[in-house]
């Protein structure tokens, strides 16, 4: 028996949403599959589909619908003018690194005198800081303009003010209830900005401001923001699908030489990136700048306009990467051991601090650790001298950081984030309280089916629908990422043919299996051990993405496994005999009370009760029965009709779920 290790959230589906996949499928040529995945992400209209598959510039919002964009525009031109000195101020993440990047090629452009600040994540933390503001008005400098950054900088705002420096903010993230007195406030998350799309990353909004002060969009900056908006997990919807995938084109089309040298050494194929790559390729080796040495090397790293130049910093960033790695790998180990220690405790969060932690990688252990516990974890790195400690948070779904962290602002010095995700500052002696007070909030807050992960299944599909014309035809459905991730499908009832444990210790899981058409090819990374398990000639229901493997100059369509499980356990249709029996009883007393009849007849001729529910949803769509108030009535004259004509069944054959009629 195989069992699944994740809840799956099944896909609704009816004839309506059918009919305009078919239209889309005729006029727009697409494959039916194809089809469907786009009515099912709620795009079904012929000109929305045309929008969503092509990167047309026209549709990016005007940068002056931000508020305070004409601020910030007045105030940087003054600057301009007046030959102020300007310094950018950005974050050491690879949205922040971009952010700066993109606001060193405006200044350039603008012919500014200016330069760039990033403060070292080690000993200056994240944000504007007083001490950094006292550099900048010691160098002569009038204007700051923060990227990625600053929303929550109240009193260092106010500190930059009293040494005469104004502020231009540029931010992404949640805005306190209280803004800092700048001179400028973009971030479309401003609860008094009507800027039609929210979910803009820092480099983002940086884009938006370049393209207000130049005049029109520069689109070749595009290869920045994809970075940018990628790294930072930002939504692939509206504004933001559209920015990347421009974007990527311009990086394939015309990388510059940082961008083209850092692919290189992160072993990809710059002619066929994704917005993957980015993420798993060049988005790690930019934060490993700022992770354990400075973010200023992938500033100019982006700036660099030599190969000799671009490849020196690239390896230093690949390097510094690999180390980044190592260490990620003996933190999380040192963690994993403290919490098996303690996980008798009952906590529901994971909290753990470590002395001499290095306080750039904990967000990536805290991830680590999420993926093998499915629970809410922060680290902290404990800072002995100080007896300060740097914590980073990750959460699952249901549990809302921001606000759990904001329920424990009174034990913490800093705070910040996002529900998934967010950093924060604490006196080492205040840990135990804080963990306490955030398992409580976990308990309270998380439902109980919560705390088991979940797989989003797209559709469901047979074999032979998985074929390399279809899978090609799914690029269009890219960039893939946060808000539009590549599409799981499940295949129910699948019938495996071949089964076999391959790669380094039998890690991994190679098999092939048949449902409705040829046979089709499955990858399970880290499945070696379903191997002694299944069985050939035997049925699973099996999640995964698809693909196309190329080995050899073949060409082959495969489905990467997220999971599966024993048997047709999703829809195991009743057989017609069941049918015949249920449509007697009910025409025999002529109504029935739902929703106990469920359980009356299920006992009775020893069927679910959502098998039950199943019938009657299709005799109702066949009109053999029809719903009245709280009963179903049988027709006495039906007219003569194949279960098969019922898209409901049609559909429960295939292993979708569908519904029509609200029988409860």
């Amino acid at each position: 028996m195989i069992e699944q290790r994740t809840r799956w959230q099944l896909p609704q589906w009816n004839d309506e949403l059918e009919q305009k996949a078919m239209l889309l499928s005729s006029d727009l040529q697409l494959s039916m599959l194809v089809a469907r995945l786009l009515v099912k992400r709620g795009i079904v209209q012929i000109e929305q589909a045309t929008q969503f598959l092509k990167a047309d510039e026209s549709r990016l919002h005007d940068p002056f619908l931000l508020i305070d964009m004409d601020k910030a525009v007045a105030r940087i031109t003054e600057a301009l003018s007046k030959r102020q000195k300007i310094r950018i101020y950005g974050d050491y993440d690879a949205d922040g690194v971009t952010s700066t990047a993109i606001m060193v090629r405006m200044l350039e452009k603008l012919g500014a005198d200016f330069d760039y600040y990033i403060p070292h994540r080690e000993k200056e933390g994240y944000g504007l800081n007083s001490t950094a503001i006292e550099l900048a008005a010691a160098d002569g400098v009038e204007l700051i303009i923060t990227v990625d950054t600053g929303i929550s900088a109240v009193e260092e705002t106010a500190f930059a003010q009293a040494h005469g420096i104004d502020i231009v903010i540029t931010d992404h993230h949640e805005p306190p209830h209280i803004l800092p007195q700048a001179a400028a406030i973009v971030n479309p998350k401003r609860s008094d900005c009507s800027y039609p799309f929210k979910g803009l990353a820092g480099a983002g909004v940086a884009f938006k401001l370049a393209s207000a002060m130049l005049g029109g969009a520069p689109l070749q900056w595009t290869d920045l923001v994809s970075i940018g908006t990628v790294a930072d997990l930002m939504p692939l919807q509206d504004e933001n699908r559209l920015l990347v995938q421009l974007g990527i084109q311009q990086i394939k089309t015309a990388p510059v030489v940082g961008i083209r040298m850092l692919a290189k050494v992160s072993g990809l194929d710059i002619e066929r990136l994704t917005s993957t790559h980015i993420g798993f390729g060049l988005a790690p080796r930019i934060n490993a700048a700022g992770r354990l040495a400075h973010a200023g090397a992938a500033v100019e790293l982006f700036g660099a306009q030599d190969e000799q130049t671009a490849i020196r910093i690239s390896e230093n960033l690949d390097k510094l990467n690999k180390e980044r790695q190592a260490i990620v790998d003996e933190i999380v180990e040192q963690a994993d051991e403290m919490w098996r220690q303690k996980s008798n405790t009952g906590k529901h969060v994971i909290v753990l601090a470590g002395a001499g932690w290095n306080a750039g990688v904990i967000g990536i252990v805290a991830s680590k650790l999420l993926e093998r516990y499915y629970k809410p974890v922060v680290i902290f790195s404990i800072d002995e001298s100080t007896g300060l400690c740097k914590g980073s948070a990750r959460s699952i779904e249901g549990f809302d950081l921001y606000e759990a962290l904001t329920s424990c602002s009174h034990l913490l010095l800093h705070y910040g984030g996002h529900q998934a995700a967010a950093g924060m500052t604490i006196e080492r002696a205040r840990i135990d309280a804080f963990e306490q007070e955030m398992s409580s909030l976990a308990i309270q807050s998380v439902k109980t089916e919560e705390w088991i992960p979940k797989t989003t299944v797209d559709l469901s599909c047979t074999t032979k629908e998985a074929t390399i014309q279809t899978i090609e035809q799914l690029a269009l459905l890219e960039p893939f990422g946060a808000g539009n991730p590549s599409p799981r499908l499940l295949i129910a009832g699948a019938i495996l043919q071949d089964s076999r444990a391959i790669g380094k210790e039998s890690k991994h899981l190679k098999l092939q299996f048949v449902k409705s058409g040829p046979l089709l090819d499955g990858i399970g990374f880290s499945f070696g051990h379903y191997a002694s398990k299944l069985r050939s000639g035997q049925l699973y229901d099996v999640v995964g993405e698809l693909s196309i493997n190329e080995w050899n100059g073949r060409r082959t369509a495969q489905l990467q496994l997220c999971d599966m499980q024993s048997g047709r356990r999703i829809m195991q249709l009743p057989d017609r005999g069941q049918f015949i029996q249920i449509y007697q009883h009910i025409k025999k007393i002529g109504q029935i009370e739902v929703p106990s009849a469920y359980s009356l007849l299920g006992q009775k001729y020893g069927l679910q009760p959502s098998s039950i529910k199943f019938i009657l949803e299709v005799f109702i769509e066949l009109e053999f029965m029809e719903l009245s108030g709280s009963r179903i009535v049988a027709s006495q004259t039906p007219q003569k009709r194949d279960l098969s004509a019922s898209t409901i069944y049609q559909q429960a054959e295939k292993g979708l779920t569908y519904s029509v009629a609200n029988i409860n």
